[in-house]
C-alpha cells in the first residue's frame, strides 16, 4: 500500500493565531511535526491556507500545498490537498499539526490497521487512561474525547462525556474496574472513503458533540482502532506552549 501523509495547518487559530509558526526550541512547530513523521509515509505534505506557513515549510525542505481557508475541518483540507498532490495513493493519513511530539511508531501502528485488513475504511488510535491518574481531570475532561470499542477493535461511539458508565461503583473506583480509552486524534482513510465522507452533510450527533467522526459512524462507516501506549500532547493555546517549554508538561509513554 502507498501512504500519503498530510499535515493540515492553518494560520488563523482562534485561541492561538499563527500557531504552526510558534517557536519550539529554535524550530517552528510545523517543522517539529514534519521531522517526527518524515519517512513513515511514501509522501508527506503540509496542507495550509497561508503563504507564511507555506514559505516556512519550503524553507526547511518540506512540501506545502495551498488549500482553501473555508474548510471546516482538517479532513476537508486533507481531501483538497490529496486532489492537488501528484501520485496514486491507497491511504491518506491525517497528521495533527499541533502535536510536535507525535511518535513515528504511532504512524506505523495506524498503518497496520490497513495492512492487517485491507477492507479497513478509516482507522484511528486510542490510549487507555492511566488507572492511577486523576479521574476528575482526565476522564471527566470534555476536551478529551472518549471511545468505546467492540470486540473487533472498531469504534462503537465517541463522546466528550464519560463512556461507559460504571453502574454501582463510585466514580473514584471506575478506572480500576473498567478500561477507559482516550481518543488520539490521528486518522487514516482509504482514498475513496475520504472522498465520500467529505461530501457528507453534518450529522445530528456530530453537531451535538462537535466531533466529526460521529458523522462517519452515523452514516454507517466503520472506524478501525489500534491501541497505542504513547501519549500525545496537543498545543491549543500560548499557555499550553509555555507550560511545555517550562517543563510543566512533557511527552510520556
Amino acid at each position: 500500500m502507498k501512504y500519503l501523509g498530510i499535515i493540515p495547518s492553518r494560520y488563523a487559530s482562534t485561541r492561538f493565531p499563527g500557531k504552526p509558526l510558534a517557536d519550539i526550541n529554535g524550530k517552528p512547530m510545523i517543522q517539529r511535526v514534519w521531522e517526527q513523521v518524515y519517512g513513515t509515509v511514501d509522501e508527506l505534505v503540509v496542507a495550509t491556507d497561508d503563504e507564511r506557513i507555506s514559505s516556512v515549510v519550503t524553507a526547511f525542505g518540506g512540501k506545502a500545498v495551498m488549500t482553501s481557508s473555508l474548510h471546516r475541518s482538517g479532513t476537508d483540507r486533507c481531501y483538497e490537498a490529496l486532489c492537488k498532490t501528484d501520485g496514486q495513493y491507497d491511504v491518506v493519513i491525517n497528521i495533527q499539526g499541533d502535536e510536535p511530539f507525535i511518535r513515528p511508531e504511532q504512524i506505523e501502528l495506524l498503518k497496520t490497521c490497513f495492512t492487517a485488513d485491507e477492507s479497513t475504511q478509516i482507522a484511528t488510535l486510542v490510549k487507555a487512561f492511566d488507572p492511577e491518574g486523576d479521574f476528575e481531570k482526565t476522564v471527566f475532561n470534555p476536551n478529551s474525547p472518549k471511545v468505546v470499542l467492540n470486540n473487533r477493535n472498531e469504534a462503537m461511539y465517541f463522546s466528550r462525556s464519560v463512556i461507559p458508565y460504571v453502574r454501582e461503583k463510585r466514580s473514584s473506583e471506575w478506572l480500576n474496574n473498567q478500561t477507559f480509552y482516550k481518543h488520539i486524534g490521528l486518522y487514516a482513510y482509504q482514498v475513496a472513503v475520504l472522498q465520500e465522507i467529505t461530501a457528507l452533510p453534518q450529522s445530528s450527533l456530530e453537531i451535538a458533540e462537535s466531533l466529526e467522526q460521529l458523522r462517519w459512524l452515523q452514516n454507517g462507516y466503520k472506524i478501525k482502532v489500534a491501541v497505542t501506549q504513547y501519549e500525545t500532547i496537543g498545543i491549543d493555546t500560548p499557555e499550553d506552549l509555555n507550560n511545555l517549554l517550562s517543563g510543566h508538561k512533557h511527552p510520556a509513554p
